[in-house]
């Protein structure tokens, strides 16, 4: 691949675009897809692999960056990389995993070179956002190990980094699990560069009011935020109307800047397909409420919008500023479906204690027989009883507290509506428990021992 230096050092573009988002609205571009498609690249420019978009980073450059062109031409100030599809679970479909770093390089590097043409046409500088997609392996129903969709995570941001990109943007997630496997490893990634890039999440709440898996925005919100991230927000799915009241909670909770990139409406089926209906007026209506009424810092679109929509929505947001936002966080832990704060107005914080191997006999005896249905029961029980945090604890003498961890807090996952406190005094207990939750745990009894500490024994346990 040949080599390209950009004019302005990476600090510099990073400096500029925290300032931007911390002072005005930045408007990122709309839909990749459709836009490549539509210039009906062939079956060789796939490399036979039909429908894998990153595959024209490196065989059809010229189309990827028309794509970008056309928006950073109706004046967005940033552009998403066409990588959205380059990680374990899409490539591993067309049987090409080994070239996540690849195909994530060449498509930042595309959008780096052109963001640089146009930033040296009128001095104004343009950013590009590293596109982490989801792919198709949710960890929390046991598609794919989380320590291996975080890997792969890993090397698609360490290509994207250094193919140029200035933020990395995790989006359109639909599995908490999965998100934060993401986020480790961008981390990982931008700490093996010594780079420290804004990290921005997205997340994807259906018509339902809940992301695939069932988790509320206020889940998403308590397992995300603790993480480190810059930014969260929607994406996908659905259009501005249905996302508000998600908007609106992320508004009044987040201690995050906060973004929006909706669908150009919901899609209606005719007769040649499905369409988009949302109009670019409608569509730079919703974002300049949305910046006025919930402090957005960043807008955007996703699919069926076009250059025409983000040219009114650049048109309408230019030269303002997000609304003020006075954000409440609440402090609490949270599974896979639901937050719990840690305050009780009406209530002391209860902790069911009867899935603990040490304080509950009939529980370690179910576990001791493998009989896990009868632990998933115990869990629902303290639930129906009134519990709000469920404490898992499965140490036991002679037993691989890994191994019954990792298969108990995997179905606690999805059984328990309630968020776990994960108690074992060992880390490698600890840390296959956190694999398998999406939400926000509790960690308890941490014991410290000849000189080991925080640092030692749990920094780097995710």
């Amino acid at each position: 691949m040949a080599s390209y230096t950009p004019s302005t050092p990476l600090s510099a573009r990073v400096a500029q675009l925290r300032e931007a988002l911390a002072t005005r609205v930045v408007v990122a571009d709309g839909a990749m897809g459709t836009m490549l498609q539509a210039q009906d690249p062939s079956l060789d420019d796939f490399q036979q692999l039909e429908g894998c978009n990153e595959v024209l980073n490196v065989t059809r450059p010229d189309i990827v960056r028309s794509v970008h062109e056309a928006y950073f031409a109706v004046g967005v100030d940033c552009v998403e990389t066409n990588t959205f599809g380059a990680n374990l679970a899409a490539l591993g479909e067309y049987d090409i995993p080994e070239r996540i770093v690849e195909l994530s390089e060449a498509g930042a590097r595309i959008a780096r070179e052109v963001a640089d043409e146009f930033a040296a046409d009128d001095g104004r500088t343009r950013w590009v956002l590293g596109s982490v997609g989801p792919g198709t392996k949710l960890p929390t129903l046991g598609h794919a190990p989380y320590d291996r969709l975080r890997d792969a995570y890993q090397r698609n941001v360490e290509g994207l980094v250094a193919g140029g990109a200035d933020a990395i943007l995790v989006e359109t997630t639909q599995d908490l699990l999965q998100t934060k496997a993401s986020v480790v490893g961008a981390r990982r990634a931008m700490e093996a560069a010594g780079v420290d890039l804004p990290l921005l999440v997205q997340v994807t709440v259906e018509t339902t009011g809940t992301m695939l898996l069932g988790s509320e925005i206020g889940a998403a919100l308590t397992a995300l935020e603790p993480l480190g991230i810059d930014m969260i927000g929607l994406n996908c799915a659905t259009g501005p109307a249905e996302m508000s009241e998600h908007l609106r909670y992320l508004a009044r909770h987040a201690r995050t800047r906060v973004s929006a990139m909706p669908n150009a409406g919901l899609p209606v089926l005719g007769k040649d397909g499905a369409h988009y209906p949302l109009t670019p007026g409608e569509l730079a209506d919703a974002h300049e409420t949305f910046v006025r009424e919930y402090g957005l810092s960043l807008v955007g679109g996703c699919c069926g919008t076009t250059p025409e929509h983000l040219r009114q929505v650049v048109e309408r947001v230019r030269g303002m500023q997000p609304g003020e936002r006075s954000p409440r966080p609440e402090p609490g832990a949270s599974s896979l479906y639901q937050t719990v704060p840690f305050r009780q107005d009406t209530s002391y914080l209860a902790i069911g204690e009867r899935t603990n191997a040490n304080g509950s006999k009939k529980f370690r005896e179910a576990m001791l027989e493998g009989r896990w249905d009868d632990c998933v029961e115990m869990a629902r029980d303290q639930i129906r009883e009134g519990a709000h945090l469920l404490d898992l604890c499965v140490d036991y003498v002679g037993r691989d507290g890994v191994a019954d961890m990792s298969e108990i807090a995997g179905r606690f996952a999805t059984a328990s509506t309630l968020p776990i406190v994960l108690d074992s005094t060992e880390p490698a207990v600890i840390r296959a428990g956190l694999e398998k939750l999406g939400g926000r745990a509790v960690i308890n009894s941490v014991n410290y021992e000849d000189g080991d500490g925080p640092d030692s024994r749990f920094a780097k346990i995710t």
